[in-house]
């Protein structure tokens, strides 16, 4: 799912961003789950295929930051925003066996990359 790798600066914080949809009305437990779930795709993917932003990231403080997406359709634009933007995303699929739909897509990571590449994309958006 990668597409692009930007060229680490070292004077830019590195951080990861999760848009979670709220019309799915997840309890904070599930929410959290399915944060935790992207946030460890997104750096086990940084660690093997960008080795560089995931060093930035990591010697940073892995700093991540959670915001709210009203649906899946805004959560998919913003998604493919980040990708044409050279960002790598990922997308968080359930399998359903607590409080969504089978197959629900609850959120999507972007990341790890530097702050104001992400902040191009998402710097709109509300925190969770």
């Amino acid at each position: 799912m990668g597409f692009g790798f930007k060229s680490v600066r070292a004077d830019d914080e590195y951080k990861i961003v999760v848009l979670v949809r709220m019309d799915l009305d997840m309890g904070k437990g599930k929410m959290a789950a399915q944060v935790g779930h992207a946030s460890v795709e997104l750096a086990l993917r940084a660690q093997k295929m960008d080795r560089k932003s995931f060093d930035a990231w990591m010697s940073g403080g892995q700093k991540k930051v959670v915001l709210k997406v009203a649906n899946r359709d805004e959560m998919i634009r913003y998604m493919n925003e980040a990708r044409s933007n050279g960002l790598y995303t990922c997308i968080i699929t359930d399998a359903g066996r607590t409080q969504v739909e089978p197959g629900s897509q609850t959120c999507v990571g972007i990341g790890p990359a530097p702050c104001s590449d992400i902040d191009q994309v998402t710097g709109s958006l509300k925190m969770l």
